[in-house]
């Protein structure tokens, strides 16, 4: 399969490039979007910031923002293959007195079908290594962040078994968070293609292709109900839906009261989900 490359502009200001493959062989869908936006904030977008602590002084109700990021979710075929996210952003607001500010946020975020502890270990420790060459109080920081955001809280559980998260960062100055976020980025590539080699010509019953397509149903859960991005990109005049819901997995199920047996691979998984572990240490 090859990626579909979709470029794209906003009337009310910017654009981007959505790169889309569906059905390829190891990767049942993988999704790469960039995205540079700029205009003004919507109210609805305005006061979800506002919500979280931005104190925004508008001009006659307006406040022009800029917008850019870069992000990929990648929905694997094989169940033994974790689905694996990250998203790196930046954010500038002009307020009524002129004064900007701006901040930083993203992640990666690892959504495994099956626990392998391994793999879990490698794709910690590698975001930790990122982390640590800026400070070593980052990684531990981050990770708490990504386990309680990543939280369904309807369900009791967390999407997966995490990695990092952070959002609105602004100091110590822009040129030390954004290399802080290119070696958060740079982690990407090897902190998931060795899992995705180590497992994807892995043989799996149907069984545990429909594990995976529950599993990936709790996964459409959350980034429609809790999001933040997908809710901000819903709420923004002129965003471009099928860029934003991108992330979606292309195929998904919900069952009615399935609960796995006991002591079984899907109940491990859902043991960690519920209590997020210490993998590095």
């Amino acid at each position: 399969a090859a990626f579909a490359v979709d470029t794209w502009e906003r009337k009310e200001g910017g654009g981007g490039i959505s790169c889309v493959l569906q059905d390829g062989e190891v990767f049942e869908k993988a999704g790469v979007n960039v995205s540079v936006v700029f205009g003004l904030l919507s109210e609805e977008a305005a006061r979800q910031m506002r919500s979280r602590g931005k104190s925004l002084k508008a001009k006659d109700g307006k406040l022009p923002f800029c917008a850019m990021g870069v992000s990929s979710v990648i929905h694997p075929k094989n169940p033994h293959v974790p689905t694996m996210h990250f998203n790196y952003r930046y954010f500038e607001i002009e307020e009524a007195d002129g004064n900007k500010q701006w901040w930083f946020g993203g992640g990666t975020d690892l959504t495994p079908t099956y626990l392998n502890e391994e793999d879990a270990v490698h794709f910690h420790k590698t975001l930790k290594e990122a982390c640590d060459k800026h400070d070593l109080k980052l990684y531990p920081k981050y990770k708490k962040w990504c386990d309680d955001y990543f939280y369904i809280k309807h369900r009791g559980e967390r999407r997966g078994i995490g990695g990092i998260f952070f959002d609105d960062v602004d100091s110590p100055s822009k040129e030390e968070v954004f290399q802080f976020v290119k070696s958060c980025a740079k982690a990407v590539v090897p902190c998931y293609i060795p899992i995705v080699k180590r497992h994807c010509h892995d043989s799996f019953t149907p069984e545990e292709k429909l594990w995976q397509q529950i599993r990936r149903g709790r996964y459409v859960e959350f980034n429609l109900v809790y999001d933040r991005g997908t809710k901000f990109g819903l709420l923004t005049p002129g965003s471009r839906i099928e860029s934003i819901l991108m992330s979606l997995p292309l195929t998904a199920r919900w069952e009615y009261m399935h609960t796995p047996p006991e002591r079984s691979k899907e109940a491990e998984i859902l043991e960690v989900l519920r209590n997020p572990k210490d993998w590095v240490h």
